[in-house]
């Protein structure tokens, strides 16, 4: 996490960061992404195990003593920096579909060892599209992709994110997919920043109605789906022929939300 002016207020800083004023955090999170291996800093990208962890223990990073899912500098910058910024982002939620059903079908090793893999690809993959990791839990992988951090086709970024994390997931494999996913990709405004305390845990997040948007359509994606809102679509600058419409009602919504079903070939 790059230091920033003590004039500016919190959300100034985090406007700035979040907006790419600083190249040098978007070069340090790809160089660090190419480093192994994870786990890693779910902002910078910083790797906690293998040779990178050598590597960024020599520039004075190791996971936080207070949240392990934050390196001690970003973990540090968001504790004294509790606040953020209204942005427009692209939204990504993936969800193992049954997952219930498939913790009865097999033993407790069995299935961690399924979600640990799950989470290890999903990683690899917002990872290389520059996408902020928000989430790695239960059956989960959220990621978001700002324009500050992922480009100006941050959109494009999400979409082809998800097409790669069904790619991953043997969606385009001949003896099919080895973890049933469900994808959700939205683009809207949404709160980024630090929540928390700043003598307790402090968390980087998203929040706001797109934001829910996103996971209500990847709860309502099938296996192998990839629901992306209108807006994304269009957004994304995508034109697949022929695209599935499909008109949702989702929780808490008055009216229908109009997606595009995406699906791979194998």
């Amino acid at each position: 996490m790059a230091k920033e002016s003590s004039n500016r207020t919190v959300e100034e800083q985090w406007r700035a960061i979040l907006a790419g004023d600083h190249p040098a955090e978007r070069r340090y999170r790809r160089i660090f992404g190419w480093l192994p291996s994870n786990p890693r800093c779910r902002w910078c990208n910083a790797p906690f195990q293998g040779p990178g962890a050598t590597i960024m223990h020599l520039m004075g990073k190791h996971p936080s003593n207070t949240n392990p899912n934050f390196c001690n500098i970003c973990d540090d910058f968001a504790r004294q920096n509790i606040g953020g910024a209204e942005v427009e982002l692209a939204m990504l939620f993936a969800d193992v579909r049954g997952s219930t059903t498939l913790a009865e079908q097999m033993d407790i090793t069995e299935f961690s060892q399924l979600i640990s893999r799950f989470y290890a690809v999903a990683t690899s993959v917002l990872i290389r599209h520059d996408a902020f990791i928000d989430k790695l839990v239960g059956d989960q992988a959220t990621g978001f992709f700002l324009p500050g951090i992922a480009g100006l086709d941050y959109n494009r970024q999400a979409v082809l994110a998800a097409q790669e994390l069904l790619q991953a997931t043997g969606y385009a494999d001949h003896a099919g997919p080895w973890v049933p996913v469900g994808i959700g990709v939205h683009t809207g405004t949404a709160f980024v920043g630090a929540v928390g305390a700043k003598d307790g845990i402090a968390d980087i997040t998203a929040l706001g109605d797109a934001v829910n948007i996103a996971a209500r359509l990847s709860s309502n994606a099938g296996p192998g789906e990839i629901l992306v809102s209108e807006e994304a679509y269009a957004a994304a600058g995508v034109d697949y022929e022929p695209v599935e419409q499909r008109s949702l009602s989702l929780k808490g919504r008055t009216q229908p939300v109009t997606v595009r079903v995406l699906r791979l070939s194998a």
